[in-house]
């Protein structure tokens, strides 16, 4: 909306001085002709926005032009802060409404806690996009245009029509009541129910999505994290998964949650090494994860998995065999 964007405008202008039309535009995901246009808009409502020429002109405002928020201290800026600074453009959608806000808050507090608390969250990284093993963690993404449809939904109360694709399955339309949106490492869930029934999609496989007029049949009131448990116990607890218990030398303990569906024990075993109780989609997920790891992990049950690693490691063994 154009009145977002002229006061995010404005406080482009307080907190960073004068900046020119194309960074404006750039900030604003505008053109330099809509920054103009908004610009003139500003000064025809009263703000005292002003034009510097020459190489290093720009836009900026007059000084003093500002208003305070007494009731933010330092440490609750400072939350903000770094909350804002963790890839939250990736958190269904609201990149852009994210960093709007960041503006807002800086440009509210006093002027004792701005620079103090802008400085204090650069000491602070959270999520980086690798790990100290130089490790891309991926996102998953989700089209805008069907991330929208899918929050004005949720917050409307509508249903919600989806098409979705369902792993090993052909894509296909399905009308559902959502309840909830939830991000877990990364990945974006959609609580909902289908005639009656529970239903969790992932919606990086919601190929495109409609927001419905009709009102959905949900609660007025929810416990998003109660119903995150009950399903994740339920998913844990169906279909072909195998629980397996394995010996992991802890340096590659992040590799192996990175391919497990869940961990449900762990401990120090003696050696060094650590237990592990882990739940895999089915034996042939497990085989593959643990084979992944090689002389790094361990399979301590169940013994069909441990046969099935035995069979595999003998047949690389033969064909690797010494050829005299």
């Amino acid at each position: 909306m154009r009145a977002d964007r002229l006061v995010s405008l404005v406080l482009l202008l307080r907190q960073r001085g004068r900046l020119t039309a194309d960074t404006l535009a750039r900030e604003l995901e505008v053109s330099t002709r809509t920054v103009l246009r908004d610009i003139e808009a500003l000064s025809a409502a009263g703000v005292p926005v002003y034009a510097e020429r020459g190489r290093h002109g720009g836009f900026a405002l007059s000084p003093g032009f500002r208003t305070e928020l007494t009731g933010l201290n330092h440490d609750e800026a400072l939350a903000l802060l770094t909350a804002g600074s963790a890839r939250g453009e990736q958190v269904f959608g609201l990149g852009s409404a994210l960093a709007s806000a960041m503006r807002k808050v800086v440009d509210a507090l006093p002027a004792s806690h701005r620079a103090t608390a802008s400085d204090a969250a650069q000491r602070f990284l959270v999520d980086p996009e690798t790990d100290l093993l130089s490790r891309r963690l991926v996102a998953e993404e989700v089209p805008d245009t069907t991330m929208i449809e899918v929050r004005r939904a949720v917050l409307a109360g509508h249903k919600l029509r989806i098409h979705y694709a369902a792993t090993g399955q052909t894509p296909q339309w399905r009308t559902v009541d959502p309840i909830g949106l939830v991000t877990v490492r990364d990945r974006a869930y959609l609580l909902a129910t289908r005639s009656g029934a529970d239903r969790t999609y992932r919606l990086s496989r919601v190929l495109a999505a409609e927001e419905l007029p009709e009102t959905a049949q949900r609660p007025n009131r929810v416990d998003l994290d109660r119903i995150w448990r009950e399903r994740s116990a339920q998913f844990l607890s169906g279909g072909d998964h195998i629980t397996v218990l394995v010996r992991v030398n802890p340096e590659r303990r992040e590799d192996l949650l990175d391919t497990a569906l869940a961990v449900r024990a762990e401990e120090p075993d003696a050696d060094g090494w650590l237990r592990l109780e882990v739940t895999f989609q089915d034996s042939r997920h497990a085989e593959w994860a643990l084979w992944q790891l090689s002389t790094d992990a361990e399979a301590l049950a169940p013994q069909t998995l441990r046969t099935s690693l035995r069979n595999r490691a003998a047949a690389i063994a033969t064909r690797y065999g010494d050829p005299s």
